[in-house]
């Protein structure tokens, strides 16, 4: 069976995420390292992760294995951690950006990477046959805790910046914690780079209360008011594991996720006289538009982190993301990275004397739409190979590298199954946004035709 998605398993809490399956789960992830392997733990705030992380270690250290908790942080900043305290493997107990009846489990390889698929095969193979690496009572592992990650963590990127010219910036901002695990390190790091902080959502409560965890434009109108509510220069909101961030202009304006990687990379492929730049097949061609004048060339890859990392590394590119708000900055660690993306945005800022509304202009723009249609996980091939029939009449070219992108002219309809939700999505762009907005109804509708009875 196919247990992991795009990023990692997620599954309903008490459905088919139960303590058995985390157990199984667990145990056979022991089964794929070698024995008395360094694991390193960690989990986000949600309602379950605490508990799950329980299972996950005690199963791993009854394995054999040596289990160093660092507790709850955000994903990349254990991430960071791995290879810190020479895990041989990472594990994160957490759904990101799920809703709140979701958690799940990342792993991490010993370089601080997200395992390529071939581990993941082999720990879904591990659970078909049920393994259980037990061993003797005097093999059993050990669980020890490391509790100064959220520092180290804070302290690397603040290595990455100039912390003293944005300090003299005295940047107000407003930070959106999404109730999530940011809260307890991005108020420090911005408080350390001299910013004037006031946060939205600030305590951890996995239940989400203050709104739901993606970071959407449609999930942030308290920090879009908040932010000239209080004269702030910028918002920054987070997603559930801070993996992800996204941007409020001065203004209270949303800076659409594509505009901010499209700038950063423009700043990435400048100061390196060129390179690549890494990204899914959902970016907007408005980061080819910015770059290639500039010596940079764009890779595109599946969607799904991994996929863009592991890119990076071959590549050895300046920057990589995706249209979400998750940025990689290979000069930190090839993970994408929330806080890294806020101390980043305030250094170019500084660097550039100007406002963030004033960058965001800059940069090539295409109206982009997003959409998402509930389908049955089991229907997924079936209902791309039927609008796939719908959408490419009359394509003047089909690419199939994740999903179906279908192009029109300068204009394209991508859709593609999720690999984290039972959902397709459908991403559209066009230089005008009324033309953008008929190229997604035309492919929810040719999705929505294609669950239809038969």
């Amino acid at each position: 069976m196919r247990l992991f998605g795009t990023n990692g398993i997620r599954e309903v809490v008490g459905e088919r995420l139960t303590s058995s399956f985390a157990q199984r789960t667990a145990s056979a992830i022991g089964s794929v390292v070698p024995p008395a392997s360094t694991i390193v733990l960690g989990w986000d705030g949600r309602t379950s992760s605490f508990a799950l992380s329980r299972v996950v270690g005690g199963t791993l250290a009854l394995a054999g294995h040596h289990v160093i908790e660092v507790g709850l942080l955000p994903t990349p900043a254990i991430q960071y951690l791995v290879p810190r305290l020479h895990g041989r493997l990472g594990v994160i107990v957490t759904a990101s950006h799920n809703p709140p009846e979701f958690n799940g489990v990342k792993c991490i390889a010993d370089d601080g990477l997200e395992v390529p698929r071939s581990v993941e095969e082999s720990i879904e193979q591990a659970v078909d046959a049920g393994r259980e690496p037990g061993v003797p009572f005097d093999r059993i592992g050990t669980i020890s805790t490391h509790p100064g990650g959220a520092d180290e963590y804070v302290d690397g990127i603040l290595a990455c910046v100039d912390r003293s010219k944005i300090a003299e910036r005295r940047f107000s901002v407003v930070l959106d914690t999404a109730n999530g695990a940011s809260a307890v390190t991005s108020p420090n790091l911005l408080r350390r780079l001299g910013c004037r902080v006031r946060t939205l959502n600030g305590h951890i409560d996995g239940t989400f209360p203050g709104r739901p965890s993606e970071p959407t434009e449609a999930n942030l109108g308290d920090l879009m008011r908040a932010v000239p509510a209080f004269g702030a220069d910028l918002g920054i909101a987070h997603d559930g594991d801070a993996d992800r961030a996204v941007f409020v202009d001065r203004n209270g304006r949303f800076v659409p996720g594509e505009s901010l990687l499209t700038l950063l990379s423009q700043d990435a492929v400048e100061r390196n006289h060129g390179g690549f730049v890494v990204t899914p097949v959902t970016m907007s061609q408005a980061l080819a538009d910015a770059i290639t004048p500039l010596g940079g060339e764009v890779i595109y890859t599946r969607v799904g982190s991994p996929n863009v990392t592991r890119e990076m590394q071959t590549r050895r590119a300046v920057l990589g993301g995706e249209e979400n708000g998750g940025i990689v900055f290979p000069q930190f660690q090839l993970a994408r990275d929330g806080a890294m993306a806020a101390a980043s945005v305030l250094d170019l800022l500084t660097r550039r004397s100007e406002t963030l509304d004033a960058l965001i202009a800059g940069v090539p723009h295409y109206a982009f739409v997003r959409e998402k249609v509930p389908c049955p996980v089991e229907r997924r091939e079936e209902v791309l190979r039927r609008a796939a029939e719908a959408l490419g009449k009359g394509a003047d070219r089909v690419e199939r590298t994740d999903g179906l992108k279908v192009y029109r002219g300068k204009s394209w309809i991508l859709v593609r199954p999720s690999g984290t939700e039972p959902l397709v999505r459908v991403f559209a762009e066009a230089k005008e946004p009324q033309r953008a907005r008929s190229l997604a109804d035309e492919g929810v509708r040719a999705v929505r035709e294609a669950l239809a009875p038969h």
